[in-house]
């Protein structure tokens, strides 16, 4: 067994950060496996693309002849979980791709790491994990006083996406706890940084904001959310696989409740202050928009017990944070140029047309 990780989904926007936050702090290889749908973008690896200790295979998860190839092959210490398919308002319209991904794809990868796993031998065994990254959205929806969600909070997803995460959440745990798989489960809240495909709140918000479009927030723009950088949950999951304990769940959070027309608001200034104003404030571009079915209310993260078992807080505020995702989306235009163009600009019509 070599000191390589296999990164599933390592194209998309947290997997791509995990990957370069790794390769620069790290001596193992790293394996990208990546079918490259629309959020998947090579562009954002270039900087190590060349990094004889990277490689990159284009690939879906399901495909368990080549996960097998791939394992056999390579022979990774550990496995890092991304890949999935991750935006509700997708899951509304169109279900049947989070089902194949996120329950389908990693039931595939589950077997053929078992497998892998089981011909290892003991040493080796004993050293290997397989980490899971999911999300805060498989708990449900919170009230304005209920306490925030920890690793005991019953699942109750609301939408498709979040049900077929919870799905695969579930069989992370079954594996571990039926077969011995040595797993660890992280569930995050909302991430934000560079590198996000812009349909995301955040970079859509910057983005439509330079441009001087409207600015579309769901409902009456009160609902909740924890906001967390990216590379503070890279640098989460790093320690988790490092020093979590094999079966054990882990909540990251970014201890950042906002409202969504707040964080909008925020922008909208940042915009302003960093691209110059041109007449009025940017804050004029806000409509509001027809909200979408089943939109969750809250979302809220304890993650009191990565701090306390495993040394882990996030370094920014959100303040510092969202500054640093500001500044990053205005400089880099090429990234933005080639990511917001042709069937992305179709989805945003499509989406955000009421």
């Amino acid at each position: 067994m070599e000191n390589v990780i296999l990164v599933t989904g390592g194209a998309g926007f947290i997997g791509s950060n995990f990957i370069l936050h790794r390769m620069e702090r790290d001596p193992d290889s790293i394996v990208n496996l990546d079918k490259l749908t629309y959020a998947g973008n090579l562009r954002s690896l270039e900087a190590i693309a060349h990094d004889q200790r990277y490689e990159f295979v284009r690939g879906d998860i399901a495909d368990r002849e080549l996960v097998r190839s791939l394992l056999d092959r390579r022979r990774p210490r550990a496995v890092v979980h991304f890949a999935a398919e991750s935006h509700v308002d997708r899951s509304i319209r169109g279900p049947d791709d989070f089902i194949h991904t996120n329950i389908d794809g990693t039931f595939a990868l589950l077997e053929e790491v078992r497998a892998y796993w089981g011909n290892l031998d003991r040493q080796e065994q004993a050293a290997f994990r397989f980490l899971h990254v999911s999300t805060d959205e498989v708990f449900g929806s919170l009230g304005p006083g209920d306490p925030a969600f920890s690793e005991t909070t019953p699942y109750a997803p609301n939408s498709p996406y979040a049900a077929s995460k919870a799905a695969s959440d579930h069989l992370v745990r079954a594996y571990h706890h039926t077969y011995g798989l040595p797993v660890l489960t992280t569930n995050c809240s909302n991430n934000y940084g560079p590198l996000q495909f812009p349909e995301k709140l955040i970079p859509l918000m910057i983005l439509n904001a330079r441009e001087g479009k409207p600015l579309p927030v769901y409902g009456d723009g009160q609902n909740v959310r924890d906001w967390l950088y990216v590379e503070d949950h890279c640098e989460a999951i790093a320690i988790v696989l490092a020093t979590g304990v094999s079966g054990e769940t882990y909540n990251i959070g970014g201890w950042n409740e906002k409202r969504n027309i707040e964080i909008v608001e925020i922008v909208c200034d940042l915009v302003d202050e960093i691209a110059g104003r041109r007449g009025k404030s940017r804050r004029d571009l806000i409509t509001f928009v027809k909200d979408r079915p089943g939109h969750d209310r809250r979302y809220a993260m304890n993650a009191s017990k990565i701090e306390r078992e495993l040394g882990w807080r996030p370094r920014e505020t959100f303040e510092s944070g969202i500054r640093k995702t500001v500044r990053w989306y205005l400089e880099n235009d090429s990234w933005v140029r080639d990511v917001t163009s042709g069937t992305y600009r179709q989805w945003i019509e499509t989406q955000y047309s009421s």
